[in-house]
């Protein structure tokens, strides 16, 4: 945090001054009750004293004072705020694999439900899309602010939406940069902030070569976060015998670091919703210098009301 008009922070040696002469008429106070020998009597004809709560007002008001001169002083600090025209793709894998059931209850299933959690949890005015793939790419849902229809996408998806048996990661890239590019009209000149976030569990092995789609990626300066989504004892039952599908997630690291985006691992339910989590804290934001006086003269004006309410309800007066 920095000050915009630190000098003004010289107020506060005023308010230390107060503070102090405010003590030592405490001290004195006592010093001169002492003086009264007659304690029995003292008792009888002087008021009964309001003890600690005498100091509640006054640390209230001196407190308030002190949060006015730093928001009299222009504090500014890093904020990060929602960037304008944000988009965020989310692409899925629905091929077989992701019914191994080594998460329960399945792969693709705790997939649907982490993806809605992490949709409620990103800025309402952000455009998000979603990509089914497997052997093909498919766009769900084009870039909206509608999160209804992203709800109902992403309840559509299931094993054998996007076509053929396979995963496609490179198509994956290539239909969320497509949607990414076809916002608005302003998107072919000016193309919005944004980001893809791509879940599969297993080594490209259909579509176009992701290291092509990567590059195009980096060319549009869209950063892929990919997740790489089961664990290695992964099984799933097809043609009358036991198929083993461990996770693979070489793929998914190689466009990652390639894209300058970030690579996950999730082995569980839980896992993955932490992961999303890590990840919708910094997709479409970015970090501003803003004032942020309004905080201090804010709490500063809650502390005057509490000052004000506790002096009026314990000595019926304003302090």
């Amino acid at each position: 945090m920095s000050f915009e008009s630190p000098l003004r922070l010289w107020l506060l040696v005023g308010v230390a001054a107060i503070a102090g002469l405010y003590l030592l008429m405490q001290r004195r106070r006592s010093r001169y009750a002492v003086r009264f020998t007659n304690l029995r009597l003292l008792d009888r004809v002087a008021p009964k004293r309001p003890g600690w709560r005498r100091h509640v007002a006054a640390t209230l008001f001196l407190s308030m004072m002190a949060l006015l001169v730093v928001g009299f002083a222009r504090p500014s600090d890093d904020v990060r705020v929602p960037r304008e025209r944000a988009t965020v793709m989310v692409a899925v894998d629905v091929s077989l694999s992701m019914l191994a059931n080594d998460v329960a209850p399945d792969r693709l299933s705790s997939a649907k439900s982490a993806a809605r959690n992490f949709v409620e949890g990103l800025p309402e005015q952000f455009n998000v899309g979603l990509v089914a793939f497997a052997g093909n790419a498919s766009v769900f849902v084009a870039p909206v602010t509608d999160r209804a229809a992203m709800y109902s996408g992403i309840e559509r998806l299931e094993e054998g939406s996007a076509g053929e048996q396979g995963t496609a990661i490179g198509e994956a890239i290539y239909a969320a940069l497509g949607s990414i590019q076809s916002l608005d009209e302003e998107a072919a000149q000016e193309p919005p902030p944004a980001r893809v976030v791509v879940l599969s569990d297993g080594a490209n092995t259909s579509g176009r070569d992701p290291d092509e789609a990567s590059a195009e990626a980096t060319a549009a300066g869209i950063p892929v976060d990919t997740i790489a989504f089961g664990t290695s004892t992964g099984a799933i039952q097809g043609a009358g015998r036991r198929m083993s599908v461990p996770v693979d997630g070489e793929t998914l690291e190689a466009v990652a670091r390639q894209t300058g985006g970030t690579y996950h691992e999730a082995g569980s339910s839980d896992e993955l919703r932490a992961v999303y989590e890590d990840i919708g804290s910094s997709v479409g934001f970015i970090t501003e210098r803003q004032d942020v006086s309004a905080r201090f003269i804010g709490i500063g004006l809650v502390l005057a009301l509490m000052a004000a309410a506790a002096s009026m309800f314990w000595f019926a007066r304003i302090p």
